[in-house]
């Protein structure tokens, strides 16, 4: 065995992804022959790929024979030529140095050193490498792309051609090679254009297990080195009542690397055709997107009293998000449409997506600083909505920071908040069955509306039929709050945390006449200052025990602070979120925003178990109450929006709460939430819920829930269920999901949910049911039937189906 020079001669062999990739041959070669043994015949460089030019060749071979005769190199019998990282082996090498080609004969195998793999029974390439072909050939790239064809040919140093050819990236079967793949397209012509970067099908069909399922008489896709070309993408189909079946061909027009265009016309069969187009352009800083659909409805009396009945429809949608620096960031999402329904009808948007949001924002986050201003407009996309009712915010601003250095030993941290809005119509709500419009029960709380004509005609008092959600008129409000804190232990263990709080609120208010009784209904400008002490204190006892460690933790806090004034003069737009449970015991002010605040003197006490075992369980129990200790509840002062009342804190001794967590295993766990009632012990809220991953195949979960009503906030009727998933793997590609929610109100299954998926590493399948009697354009339940195919490289198709509309539970 010897190394030769470079220079010597060149053997030219094929390598590529459904192409043929060279070693380009020298002029002139070096005579020599060696009987029985083996020796270097050249060197040179792979086309299409980055090769090390100092790389040394070395040629195994039963015999090697120089022919000066035919001026031929033949390497005979078990020929190995190692280059650069690849390997080619045959039977044969002959390298005709006059006609300047190469023939490699006789289970021709090169593997290149990215681990393409090419196969075939012979090879023939001129010097140049412009033309040649090769017989019965098999190409497996790394990443799992397999073509197999009868020859290749070569042509114009730019086109392959594979005859009686078939591609799948879907491996063969290990027991038994010889069966057909999951999935191949097989086609008459398979042409590869390497400067186009694109694979022609022509005559294809699409095989599933070797039998044909789908025909097309040309088709073309990207070749692999492609990420990015113009061209059709895999089509979606949607069925429903109101726009019948239809298809959508997307194409994909890439003008730039950093731009490019969809355009996915739908084509229905009961409304015709909605053209839509979204463009998306990315620069140096960040990215943005337009997207456009409309249509002129063929048939709009499908959607007689829907907002969907009009001639014309569509939409505007517009997002973008840029970099300053590294701490801050801008951007924006827009959005315009002709009606509230729009989206959904036309499957634009997920069908459980209630409402979108268009803002402009500005954002900055630091190590210990957070800020956020934006102005936004909402639009609600079911037919209830009244857009009228929406508050338009111009804007919002919140800005916190917690100061790295102590003051006075301790954590201080300040926050700001500035609110502005608008809304042009007052937003009620109704407090009985007696005054809420007539329609179906809905199960997401409170969105009827109040009747005002029901509650004339029952002679009720306004202000105790309806509460407000939202006042018509203008409302800015500036808020900033201060906090310190700072923790002593004792010798004895004592935790004691005094801290001080204090909220200053500034704010303009211009309500109408329609605001009233709720809010005085005139011009008013606002002050209100709300300062804290408070005193913290909990003594954790600790046991160690051969099992774990548990800890026993008395807390108790005590705040002292001047009544709330104004109560019902400030608007309450962002604090009407109120749930009185374990996670806020313990808070300075139990309202979830700066619109109210709390006041008067309050005490908080409770106690903690924890429990901690050797083997990594856990188990954590809470137990609490709090105390009006002087001055005005607060809680018992109702607002606009009855915020505080039937909360469980509108008596000077508030309901007890309650948590119970017990995590057995990282594979279990169970959290339970309490509230009973303070003078009778009864549940005013209860949830438990559990997760458990029973098997590596099986996980579940489950969550029942119970909440007694609340007329004055608007849920005038209990409220109870379950909700239940649950997802099982059959194998490594089989897999169940399923989910349902009972309604123990109304005794019926009100959400179904089940879904079969299989998924390997050139298949994918996905079926999904869904049953749900949501709020809906039509405020009936949707029967959903959703498919999704996908073809490893070729892509996903997907249908979804609406099988109609049901009546509602209530009937």
């Amino acid at each position: 065995m010897r190394w030769l020079n470079t220079a010597a001669c060149r053997l030219l062999f094929a390598v590529s992804t459904a192409t043929l990739v060279a070693f380009v041959p020298a002029t002139g070669a070096h005579a020599q022959s060696e009987q029985g043994g083996s020796s270097a015949l050249a060197a040179g460089v792979l086309q299409q790929r980055q090769s090390d030019p100092n790389a040394k060749m070395l040629v195994t071979a039963d015999e090697l024979v120089y022919d000066y005769t035919r001026n031929e190199v033949i390497a005979e019998g078990n020929v190995q030529i190692y280059y650069d990282g690849a390997v080619l082996q045959a039977r044969r090498v002959v390298y005709d140095q006059q006609g300047s080609r190469l023939r490699a004969e006789g289970g021709v195998r090169l593997k290149d050193k990215d681990g393409t793999v090419i196969a075939a029974d012979s090879l023939d390439l001129s010097q140049d490498f412009a033309d040649g072909f090769v017989n019965s050939l098999r190409i497996d790239t790394p990443d799992d792309m397999h073509f197999v064809a009868a020859r290749a040919d070569r042509s114009g140093g730019d086109t392959t051609v594979l005859t009686s050819g078939a591609y799948t990236p879907c491996e063969p079967c290990k027991e038994k090679p010889e069966k057909p793949p999951l999935w191949q397209v097989r086609a008459a012509k398979i042409i590869h254009k390497e400067k186009e970067q694109t694979i022609y099908f022509e005559d294809a069909r699409l095989e599933f297990f070797g039998i044909p399922i789908a025909w097309v008489p040309y088709m073309e896709a990207p070749d692999p080195t492609v990420k990015r070309k113009s061209g059709f993408l895999v089509p979606q189909f949607v069925n429903s009542s109101e726009i019948g079946y239809g298809v959508t061909v997307p194409y994909f027009w890439n003008i730039a690397p950093n731009m490019d265009v969809t355009f996915s016309p739908l084509f229905v069969s009961k409304q015709g055709v909605m053209l839509d187009g979204e463009f998306r352009h990315r620069l140096e800083t960040g990215t943005y997107s337009i997207r456009a659909a409309g249509i002129i409805q063929e048939d709009k009396d499908e959607f007689a009293g829907q907002p969907g009945y009009r001639d014309q429809r569509g939409m505007v949608e517009t997002h973008g998000r840029f970099n300053i620096n590294e701490n801050w960031y801008w951007g924006w999402d827009g959005w315009l449409m002709s009606d509230e329904t729009f989206l959904q009808d036309y499957n634009l948007i997920s069908a459980t997506t209630r409402e979108v949001t268009s803002q402009i924002y500005l954002v900055g986050q630091g190590d210990r600083s957070y800020f956020d201003l934006r102005a936004m407009y909402f639009t609600g996309l079911t037919s209830y909505d009244v857009e009228a009712q929406q508050p338009v915010i111009h804007p919002v601003l919140d800005y916190s920071k917690t100061l790295g250095e102590s003051v006075l030993g301790g954590q201080f941290s300040y926050d700001f908040n500035l609110t502005s809005l608008t809304r042009d119509e007052i937003d009620l709500r109704a407090t009985s069955a007696l005054y809420a419009p007539t329609f179906p029960t809905l199960y997401d709380g409170p969105t009827n509306q109040c009747d005002l004509a029901k509650v004339e005609d029952a002679g009720a008092a306004l202000r105790d039929a309806c509460l407000m959600r939202g006042m018509v008129g203008s409302y800015t409000r500036l808020s900033g709050v201060v906090d310190w804190r700072r923790t002593f232990i004792d010798t004895a263990g004592q935790m004691w945390t005094p801290f001080f709080n204090m909220q200053l609120d500034v704010a303009s208010v211009q309500s109408q006449a329609d605001d009233s009784p709720w809010l005085p209904g005139n011009d008013e400008q606002l002050f209100r200052a709300m300062p804290a002490v408070g005193l913290e204190y909990r003594y954790p006892f600790i046991s160690a025990q051969s099992w774990g460690t548990q800890t026993i933790e008395p807390i108790a806090q005590v705040i002292i602070r001047p009544d709330e004034t104004d109560i019902g003069q400030f608007p309450n737009e962002d604090a009407q979120s109120l749930i009185f449970d374990d996670t806020n015991l313990f808070d300075v002010s139990k309202y979830s925003g700066y619109d109210r605040v709390e006041g008067g003197g309050r005490g908080n006490i409770g106690i903690q178990y924890t429990a901690n075992f050797n083997g990594g369980g856990q188990i954590n129990a809470l137990f609490g109450q709090s105390y009006q200790l002087f001055g005005k509840n607060s809680y018992a002062y109702e607002d606009m929006a009855n915020t505080g009342a039937e909360s469980g804190l509108e008596t000077d001794a508030s309901d007890y709460v309650a948590r119970l967590y017990y995590q057995p295993t990282q594979n279990f766990s169970v959290i339970n939430r309490f509230r009973f009632d303070q003078a009778d012990w009864s549940v005013e809220r209860y949830e438990i819920e559990g997760r458990a991953v029973l098997t590596e195949k099986l996980s579940v979960s489950a969550l029942y829930g119970l909440y007694t009503a609340q007329p004055e906030l608007g849920y005038y009727e209990e409220r109870e269920g379950i909700l239940g998933m649950g997802t099982l793997k059959l194998d490594e590609r089989w897999s169940l999901r399923a989910a349902a929610r009972y309604n123990l109100n109304l005794d019926e299954i009100d959400y179904t949910l089940f879904g079969v998926s299989y998924a390997d590493e050139c298949f994918g399948l996905a079926l999904s049911y869904r049953s749900d009697f949501t709020e809906s354009g039509n405020r009936s339940r949707v029967d959903t039937v959703l498919v999704t195919i996908s073809l490893k490289t070729l892509g996903e198709a997907g249908f979804s189906s609406q099988l109609g509309s049901g009546s509602s539970s209530s009937d």
